[in-house]
């Protein structure tokens, strides 16, 4: 059953991109937003998923939530990481995600600064 939970979860355009955002590290969910654009209630529903399926893991750090890659899937199913390191990579809003990540890491934005603004 956790294999089908996993194909389930990497089946989505959103997860995908998250997945391969979260492939070079910890991301908070205002991070993913951010770069991707969409809501807290969307951002949530698709975390969740991948959660569930077993692909990423969360920590609470202050009142902020992080995720990354689950290490321990990967390894169970080393397949998973090679699907996420060289096939995301060949879809082009993967990429330009990727980009808008650098860019945002380079502007200094945090969930703090997220959480002051107006």
């Amino acid at each position: 059953m956790e294999i089908i939970q996993l194909f389930k979860a990497l089946a989505d355009e959103t997860r995908m991109r998250i997945l391969n955002l979260l492939k070079n590290g910890e991301l908070c969910v205002c991070d993913i937003e951010d770069v991707l654009d969409i809501q807290q209630s969307n951002a949530s529903r698709h975390l969740n998923k991948l959660k569930v399926a077993g692909l990423i893991i969360s920590a609470k750090k202050s009142q902020w939530v992080y995720y990354r890659v689950n290490d321990e899937i990967i390894i169970k199913y080393p397949f998973i990481i090679g699907i996420i390191n060289d096939e995301f990579g060949k879809i082009n809003i993967c990429e330009d995600d990727i980009e808008r990540l650098t860019q945002h890491k380079a502007s200094g934005a945090s969930c703090e600064k997220r959480m002051k603004r107006p």
